[in-house]
């Protein structure tokens, strides 16, 4: 694509995205940026739609951008905007406050977008103990918390099939928490059956029942925030058939756990436009995606989900800074 059609795309693009408005050729031939003849600007314009980048609307004589156009626009034109130091002490102060509370996170995508905010947060196969405690609530119930490696923290109430004294739960904590500690959660099954022994089985039957709630597959891992604005947006709300299979996905949740899993296989910021994500009911959405990390191991991944029509320059660096802040906090908690 030549420069001057690559200027007018620019224009047109960030145009459209900043009032919802189909853009015209007198729109365009009054900007700033462009310094083109309206019979020119017809011209390209004419081009650029037989091209695929942008589409005429039944009701306007105006143009808008298409999926590759807005692709286009993502990779090959755009300027990002850095978060204002407000919106990164925001989310700095969000991380530190928080014992790895994944909903702020996804809140926090949520009301600086005004998107859907989303984090899938590590699963426990790949996480390791770090501290278990046990604690009496009655003489038939035990109340089990446990601290993984990055920060989450697990309660479960236990039934006790018998009265567990003060100082016997205090032993069970820390011999699990000295002999346990750096194993992952499939480790610790393992090595429980290789130990286990008639002078320990109540022991080891009750850190058993603390992990059966905590396996992989039980437990749920994505949080999701901003769902309301998705469906209050103008552009989703045009095609209400669409709208309904957008949320029929964040309320299945498989999908979009889905999608960020296979994000987490990237080495930054994933953008994918419209069918580019490959689920049916996402196509009319835009899906900004972000790995982060423990000492430089993948372990989760976040992102915002909105219509096409989204303010990329400001949505991806949002996406990517938090990425980062969240793989900093992760690290900071392991010193």
């Amino acid at each position: 694509m030549d420069t001057r059609s690559q200027q007018l795309l620019k224009v047109l693009i960030s145009q459209h995205i900043a009032d919802g408005t189909p853009v015209g050729s007198k729109t365009l031939s009054g900007h700033a940026e462009v310094d083109l003849s309206p019979a020119s600007i017809r011209n390209i314009m004419k081009n650029l739609e037989d091209q695929g980048f942008i589409s005429s609307p039944h009701t306007s004589s105006g143009r808008i951008p298409t999926k590759k156009g807005y692709r286009y626009f993502v990779d090959t034109l755009l300027t990002h905007k850095k978060p204002t130091a407000q919106e990164i002490n925001l989310i700095s102060e969000k991380m530190n406050n928080m014992q790895y509370d994944s909903n702020s996170v996804a809140d926090t995508l949520s009301s600086l977008t005004h998107h859907a905010g989303l984090i899938l947060i590590p699963k426990l196969k790949k996480n390791t103990f770090k501290h278990i405690e046990f604690i009496n609530l009655s003489s038939n119930q035990i109340l089990a918390i446990l601290v993984t490696s990055d920060g989450q923290v697990m309660n479960k109430i236990l039934k006790a099939d018998k009265d567990y004294p003060p100082h016997e739960l205090v032993e069970i904590s820390n011999y699990f928490t000295t002999n346990y500690s750096g194993l992952t959660i499939e480790e610790s099954f393992e090595k429980i059956a290789k130990e286990i022994n008639e002078t320990k089985k109540r022991m080891y039957d009750l850190m058993q029942s603390a992990m059966d709630n905590s396996n992989p597959n039980n437990y749920e891992n994505i949080f999701i925030s901003g769902k309301e604005n998705l469906i209050d947006n103008e552009e989703l709300a045009k095609d209400l058939g669409s709208l309904k299979k957008i949320i029929q996905i964040f309320d299945k949740k498989n999908t979009l756990m889905d999608l960020l899993e296979k994000s987490q296989n990237s080495s930054g910021v994933q953008i994918f436009i419209g069918e580019e994500s490959g689920y049916h009911g996402l196509d009319e959405c835009s899906i900004i995606t972000s790995p982060y990390e423990v000492d430089g191991e993948v372990i989760g991944s976040l992102g915002v989900i909105g219509p096409t029509r989204m303010a990329y320059e400001r949505v991806i660096p949002i996406v990517d800074i938090t990425a980062k802040l969240l793989s900093l906090n992760n690290h900071r908690k392991k010193i």
